[in-house]
């Protein structure tokens, strides 16, 4: 049985017991919020990983995406960056190759990780078919049986994208951004047919529930750009979207649905109203949102301004964004400051959510710069090794002030005068 039947039977599962052991919610209140699709457990039961909670009441969860490219085929570079990203604190990575060896990679990425991996199965139909005109609908469900027996844990899938949805596409500057949306915009215009993940949907529900598999339900209208965000195409595609969450809540099948990429910062807190609303309290995926258009080298920044105003607001997991967005495939550099990016804007979030020992470790940390403990400083920070590497050039006079402020340090000032009044 899935989470949702076990749920709803009343059985706490194993998987249940462990989530609400790393969070602050107990496994009866996480059964309760899984049965009525406010929560999901990321796990499929294919695969040996730490299981991953994502909705209400829990911290907020952070996704790296990796993955080849038809210019970057090799693998080891990709699971380089799976381990970086799982070092830093990701708590799931997507697989979205698109060159070399798919499966194997996949295949690969999947043994090699610890936590919860995703995939997008159209992006190797994409891939492998190359010709829009020799792709057919049994093609998309085929991809999809694949990446699931091979044992992804959550899938995107973009079945909210109907025909009757491209017409308000017209006044857009951008179009449609998504890679797997831009196709399928093509096929059922070459096709002239519906598109094949909605009217094929029960049969992913089949395959979904097989292994518990969570679907992400895709945004593939998703603003591009600023003055795309919360048009007519992106809200219609959303309420598809609550449509689907709800038939797959009745088919025993967990769901997320994923948010826009490009938004204002004033119009975060309308679009994740709106998500709540048509989509009856879904875990919410959002890709950043960026809140500016002209960042590119700094997305992850833009990414990580609105992810956390985003999740303040109700948003659950966020999809990292790397310096590289917009500019090319990242390395492991670029990788590991997406993933400490996001965790700062999640663990913000986690903060003005007031959940529970949030912030704790920020409390040790104002302690160990109250009294100069460098060393507690570094092992408290989000990435240690960058820290060491400033403290390497910039500390002095035995480790007791840094190049900024010296003997005019406040910190050491303090400490000194302390010492006086407390005594």
């Amino acid at each position: 049985m899935t989470q949702i039947e076990n749920a709803n039977k009343g059985n706490i599962t194993p998987e249940m017991v462990e989530v609400a052991s790393r969070e602050t919610v107990t496994a009866e209140k996480l059964m309760e919020d899984i049965s009525n699709g406010r929560t999901v457990v990321v796990k499929s039961d294919l695969h040996e990983c730490r299981p991953v909670g994502i909705g209400r009441g829990l911290g907020i969860k952070v996704n790296a995406n990796i993955g080849t490219s038809v210019f970057h085929c090799e693998l080891e570079p990709e699971l380089e960056k799976l381990a970086a990203s799982i070092r830093y604190g990701a708590d799931t990575v997507m697989d979205l190759s698109t060159g070399g060896d798919i499966d194997t990679v996949r295949r690969t990425i999947i043994e090699s990780s610890s936590v919860p991996i995703g995939t997008v199965p159209i992006y190797q139909v994409i891939t492998e078919k190359k010709e829009i005109k020799g792709v057919t609908a049994s093609d998309f469900l085929e991809s999809i049986r694949k990446h699931i027996a091979s044992g992804v844990d959550f899938i995107t899938i973009h079945a909210g994208l109907l025909k009757e949805g491209i017409p308000l596409l017209k006044d857009r500057i951008m179009g449609v951004v998504s890679r797997g949306g831009s196709f399928l915009v093509k096929w059922m215009l070459h096709h002239d047919k519906e598109n094949p993940l909605y009217t094929e949907f029960d049969a992913i529900l089949d395959m979904a529930r097989e292994h518990d598999v969570v679907l992400s339900l895709g945004d593939g209208l998703r603003p591009g750009c600023l003055a795309d965000a919360t048009d007519s195409a992106q809200l219609h595609e959303l309420k598809v979207l609550g449509e689907l969450a709800q038939r797959s809540l009745a088919a025993g099948v967990q769901v997320m649905i994923e948010g826009p990429g490009h938004v204002p910062l004033d119009q975060i807190k309308e679009n994740i109203d709106l998500q709540k609303k048509y989509c009856n309290g879904a875990p919410f995926y959002v890709l950043g949102p960026l809140v500016t258009d002209i960042s590119p080298g700094y997305d992850h920044i833009a990414g990580a301004i609105g992810g956390a105003v985003a999740a303040a607001y109700g948003a659950d997991f966020l999809c990292y964004l790397t310096p590289k967005e917009h500019l090319g495939l990242p390395d492991l550099e670029h990788v590991i400051d997406g993933v400490i990016a996001s965790r700062i804007a999640a663990h913000a979030a986690d903060i003005a959510r007031g959940i529970k020992g949030a912030r704790d470790r920020d409390d040790a940390m104002s302690r160990a710069r109250s009294n100069l403990d460098w060393k507690g400083m570094k092992e408290l920070a989000l990435n240690p090794e960058k820290v060491e590497t400033f403290m390497e050039t910039d500390l002095k006079d035995s480790s007791e002030v840094c190049t900024m402020c010296g003997d005019y340090c406040s910190a050491k000032v303090n400490k000194e005068e302390r010492a006086k009044y407390s005594g």
